[in-house]
């Protein structure tokens, strides 16, 4: 490709200033938030609204360039990375919230719109966009589309394919089609939900019509601190078992807590186990009776102690601690890597006991953030970048734990995606003919495979270098 030829015209679509192809521009785009794996575009272009992110893909598909999207880049298993991919499009300056209609409970707003935005912008009405990564002060919403982002809150409200309604997509081909509708339980096949989760291997997501639900009218914040982790363990299995689906039921083990209480000073217990941070929300009535339930329910497991959240700003501390804490993280090494995979909830003890003895057997220290009341575990491997040895380590025993999930009965993900990291161990999970089956769907889509090529679905040019990175990804 002759990127300085292409790039010029690019310039002809979205200005100036909203392309970039110097070395030291790009070098910002060479990884996501998974920095154990990188490259460099040839070219990044910034469109400023959807109508320019579909001509610049009409202009790629006429040359058959392939092209990666990319939103905030905080995604964690290297969805972004340009394989065989020249051009990057970035969607971050497509920003505007379109449409709020309250009454209906829904909100149309472009791809490069902050989660976190959209619950602010329909607060004073009372409503909020339910799935809440701990990234949403900085991920959009059309990242969230593409890996399928949850966060703790999804235990009662689900993840994000359970609150997008309507998609405007632009195939490879520069082709731009609506899928779904803003009415509830469309007749036909569920193309929406096909395409989130497909990790931009589709096209390109520019619009999305989101479903808003109620604010809850007052909550209750429970810390339930315990002594070991496989009495947090059995404790999430019996609150779900008498079945109480809090809103929000988190763990996070000795090692997250030493880093969380030496950012934000919020006196969790140093000495323990772990906690579980647990939420009920709706009408405040019936709320006080089901936190009685579910601090018995600990202390029968073992727990030492449960506190409760005295007040809003108590709550907003403790919920600073667990959406923060892999920022925090950085306190304890120079880097790290943030693993995603799911286990079915009664065997989050075993997957555990898994994690540590991976830990020990590779000499490394791995800190455990649990979505646990839906089985998604976090383990965080820390490292330092400039140990070759150290960094394969830790690539191994990644590969070890999603190998553990699936022997579990579980998945490779949660909310985090495919990618690249994950990529070669698909098969794990799916016959030959569910791959090709899937790869046939995806051609559907894009048969020359230039939208993300490489991605999700594992091929002969899947693998690439492993390199230390350069920096620490910010979450």
């Amino acid at each position: 490709m002759k990127s300085t030829a292409l790039a010029s015209r690019l310039r002809s679509i979205v200005g100036d200033k909203n392309v970039l192809d110097g070395d030291e521009a790009l070098l910002v785009y060479e990884c996501d938030g998974y920095v154990l794996e990188r490259g460099t575009p040839e070219v990044v272009v910034l469109p400023g609204t959807p109508e320019e992110a579909a001509a610049v893909v009409r202009l790629l598909a006429k040359d058959g360039v392939a092209f990666v999207p990319r939103g905030a880049g905080t995604g964690l298993s290297g969805g972004t990375l340009p394989l065989d991919a020249p051009v990057m499009i970035g969607l971050s300056r497509l920003r505007t919230i379109e449409l709020i209609d309250v009454r209906n409970r829904r909100i149309q707003v472009q791809a490069g719109v902050v989660n976190l935005s959209v619950s602010r912008a329909v607060a004073a009405a009372r409503l909020l966009y339910a799935p809440d990564p701990s990234s949403q002060a900085a991920c959009t919403i059309g990242g969230n589309i593409a890996e399928n982002s949850g966060g703790p809150h999804t235990l009662k409200y689900g993840v994000t394919t359970n609150h997008v309604l309507a998609l405007e997509l632009v195939l490879a081909s520069g082709e731009v089609v609506q899928l779904g509708g803003a009415v509830e339980d469309l007749p036909g096949y569920d193309l929406v939900g096909a395409t989130v989760g497909s990790e931009g291997t589709f096209g390109l997501v520019t619009r999305a019509v989101l479903r808003l639900v109620r604010a809850p009218s007052a909550f209750r914040t429970l810390l339930a601190v315990f002594e070991r982790v496989d009495d947090a363990s059995e404790a999430v299995s019996a609150i779900i078992a008498a079945g109480i689906v809090p809103a929000a039921l988190e763990m996070m083990d000795a090692l997250i807590l030493q880093a969380v209480e030496q950012a934000y000073g919020a006196g969790l217990p140093l000495d323990a186990g772990a906690v579980l941070l647990i939420e009920l929300d709706g009408p405040a009535a019936g709320l006080d009776e089901e936190a009685f339930e579910i601090e018995a329910l600990c202390k029968a497991n073992r727990a030492r102690e449960v506190r409760r959240a005295g007040s809003e700003a108590e709550r907003a501390l403790l919920w600073k601690c667990r959406k923060r804490a892999f920022g925090a993280v950085g306190r304890l090494a120079r880097n790290y890597c943030t693993q995603d995979g799911v286990v079915p909830r009664t065997r989050l003890p075993e997957i555990q006991r898994k994690i540590a003895q991976v830990a020990e057997r590779y000499r490394l220290k791995i800190g455990n953030v649990f979505h646990a009341g839906d089985g998604n575990i976090h383990p965080i491997l820390l490292f330092d970048e400039r140990d070759a040895d150290e960094v394969r380590r830790v690539l191994e025993a990644g590969r070890e734990i999603l190998e553990a999930c699936v022997a579990l009965g579980g998945s490779l993900s949660g909310e985090h995606g495919i990618g690249v990291e994950k990529i070669q161990q698909m098969p794990l999970l799916f016959s030959p003919d569910d791959l090709d089956a899937m790869l046939r769907l995806r051609r559907v889509f894009d048969p020359d495979q230039r939208a993300n090529p490489h991605k999700v679905l594992p091929d002969s040019k899947s693998c690439i270098e492993m390199r230390a990175p350069r920096r620490q990804a910010a979450m």
